[in-house]
């Protein structure tokens, strides 16, 4: 199916034969349990939510959450909730981890705690998907949200975590921009050279299964009328479906310029483990909770 705007999501996970069971972890957070209550009442997810007895049904109350026929495991304390949601995932007994009333640290240690977590430690990274109005196709931007500020070895096993998704929602050979000030290398401007030998690393087969170019200036990346000025050439510049950045910041940045000021939709997931991870935060949308759990439903499509 072409995965052209967000909306496709859900003619995605319409078609899989069963909806996919997504861990609430820490389920007492009203803005992640009114995400699960909406996608759950859309029938899109099967709901497991681990929690505190009286802090979940005391925020299902106020949701107006009827959590009658809803599968939920009561823990004494938080550490007891990490353990149970991620043992869930990991003995193969739900698809999708959601966090809620914790910290993403709190949340990802227990995803990589050696006992009862993945079994060999694997390299994460957030990934969002964006609908710009202004934009002709969908853009992704990675990584925004969790990778402080990679190093070349980083950003590669960034950039291969957005390829492997990309394939898994239908996007074949993604074209993806490495991003920096300018689009010259400047040995003093490690975003520049990290773009370069990213971009060298692609044509000679190092990175499989997408094309890069860099550095590019973000203008020069989604802009067909920039890429002419500059006189530059190749099927990237300016029809980038992907865009990598340097650093946490200037992603970061660009996330929420495009929501607050591109009106952009959105969806967002961390990729690297072997099941899709929702981190959403108490700024984002309710239509960008819910399209992120579609987004990881349709991810986790096998």
């Amino acid at each position: 199916m072409e995965f052209t705007q967000l909306s496709d999501l859900k003619k995605i996970v319409d078609q899989q034969a069963v909806k996919k069971r997504i861990v609430l972890c820490s389920a007492a957070d009203e803005h992640a349990l009114e995400a699960i209550k909406n996608a759950y009442e859309k029938g899109i997810i099967t709901p497991v939510l681990v929690a505190k007895k009286e802090d979940l049904l005391a925020c299902a109350k106020n949701l107006n959450f009827d959590l009658t026929d809803i599968e939920c495991h009561f823990e004494r304390d938080l550490p007891a909730i990490i353990k149970k949601s991620v043992s869930m995932i990991t003995a193969q007994k739900a698809d999708i981890l959601m966090k809620g009333k914790l910290s993403t640290a709190e949340l990802l240690s227990g995803v990589l705690n050696k006992e009862w977590g993945l079994k060999t430690r694997k390299f994460l990274s957030h990934y969002a998907i964006f609908e710009i109005p202004e934009y002709h196709k969908l853009l992704g931007i990675t990584d925004v949200a969790f990778n402080i500020a990679p190093g070349l070895k980083e950003k590669v096993a960034i950039v291969k975590n957005a390829v492997d998704f990309s394939k898994r929602i239908g996007v074949v050979n993604p074209k993806i921009a490495a991003v920096a000030a300018v689009e010259m290398v400047n040995e003093k401007m490690s975003a520049t050279t990290d773009a370069a030998l990213l971009s060298i690393m692609q044509r000679r087969g190092q990175i499989k299964d997408c094309l890069i170019d860099g550095p590019l200036s973000f203008d020069n990346a989604i802009s067909f009328e920039s890429k002419k000025s500059k006189g530059l050439e190749g099927p990237v510049a300016g029809d980038a479906d992907i865009i990598l950045v340097p650093n946490i910041e200037a992603g970061n940045m660009l996330y929420k310029s495009f929501v607050f000021f591109a009106n952009a939709k959105l969806c967002g997931i961390v990729l690297g483990a072997p099941f899709p991870i929702v981190l959403t935060s108490r700024a984002d949308s309710k239509d960008t909770k819910y399209n992120s759990i579609l987004l990881a439903s349709a991810a986790s499509n096998e």
